[in-house]
């Protein structure tokens, strides 16, 4: 069986599990999962939980060269979803893309550096590659990569979450989550008059905080806010009392998250929570990045209005990049779909970088 066989095979594996935050024993089940292919392989990892969220680590005995990091946990989708199948170059199911080509590919990768170097007369413990496989990364990575990297060293790291073949991403924007509730005052739905409805004056709010969110350039490179949820009323015929609204907020490294939380605090009359706030991901340059632009024919540094577990990796001053296979732009859709010769290069190319690290002098 060739790498890519082996990879398309074991990323079918992956999909046949339902790792969905709604059923979190399908996520731990995908970590066991994964342990047991590694044991198969000789391969020596290990699994740390912090609430509730396992992470597989796969690591030399020091600081990896390059640590490679993916994820098992999925959105939540459709059964059939999680019946892989295959048309032409595509490989279709819930996670194909996003993100569990990425952990088979990392651990098939890892076991053919380490019959390599085993070859040579070497051991796990002088890899100069590293794995990072956590189930959380939909959800913030809080409890995944957050935790995890903190027992990790590593010169730089690749986020296998994003970007493509082509397009190896350093920046990413930041992410804040706010909820605004409007108290007003309940009357009948036939006397309107004698109330004041809630929903309104969440919308006058939201109408005002739009005002800090005007579009500054052509790429989008600027802060956005969704309004994403609403919940109010109790009866249609009775004017609503209370209204809440949930908001998604990105912005970029031209944006103080605080001060814009304290501009939108003073344009609102509602009362504003703030449930998150995610930095902005914006790594610095790294030999490794600089090493792939140079292998990857026509690739270029970009930037993604997404968030990744990769954000984490300024906590720990790792610098690296978000890079990853063809999707299409399928990810969380009903047609998420993976390309399998995209896979197969990306491979290649890895395998390349890698094949490098492990004969270059370390930093």
């Amino acid at each position: 069986m060739n790498a890519l066989h082996e990879i398309i095979t074991l990323t079918q594996d992956l999909i046949r599990i339902p790792s969905m935050h709604s059923r979190p024993a399908e996520i731990m089940r995908c970590a066991e999962f994964i342990m047991q292919w590694c044991a198969r392989q000789g391969l020596t990892a290990r699994t740390i939980v912090h609430e509730g969220t396992p992470s597989v680590l796969v690591m030399p005995a020091g600081k990896a060269r390059l640590l490679l990091m993916s994820h098992i946990d999925v959105v939540d989708g459709p059964d059939e979803l999680f019946q892989p199948r295959i048309e032409g170059d595509r490989l279709f199911g819930r996670g194909a893309v996003d993100d569990k080509y990425a952990a088979a590919l990392s651990l098939v990768l890892f076991r053919d550096r380490l019959r390599a170097l085993e070859r040579r007369g070497g051991t796990q413990d002088g890899m100069a590659l590293g794995l990072l496989i956590t189930g959380d990364e939909e959800t913030g990575g809080d409890n995944g990569a957050a935790r995890a990297l903190e027992l990790i060293e590593a010169d730089c790291a690749l986020a296998l979450d994003g970007g493509s073949p082509e397009r190896i991403v350093t920046r990413e924007k930041g992410v804040i989550d706010i909820m605004l509730t409007a108290t007003g005052a309940s009357a009948h739905g036939a006397r309107p008059w004698l109330g004041a409805n809630a929903i309104d004056l969440l919308l006058e709010d939201y109408a005002r905080i739009r005002e800090l969110f005007r579009e500054t350039s052509a790429d989008h490179w600027h802060r956005t806010i969704n309004f994403g949820k609403i919940r109010a009323g109790e009866s249609i015929n009775q004017v609503p009392q209370t209204a809440r609204g949930w908001f998604n907020i990105r912005y970029t490294e031209e944006d103080s998250p605080q001060d814009l939380i304290n501009r939108i605090t003073a344009a609102a009359r509602s009362s504003v929570d703030v449930l998150s706030v995610i930095p902005v991901f914006a790594s610095p340059p790294s030999p490794v990045t600089e090493r792939l632009l140079g292998i990857v024919p026509g690739a270029v540094l970009t930037r993604e209005h997404g968030a990744s577990d990769a954000r984490h990796l300024m906590d720990h001053n790792i610098p690296g990049a978000i890079w990853g296979a063809e999707g299409f732009g399928s990810q969380h859709g009903l047609q998420e779909c993976v390309s399998i010769s995209s896979i197969h290069k990306l491979h290649q190319w890895l395998n390349e970088l890698v094949t490098e690290l492990e004969s270059a002098p370390a930093p």
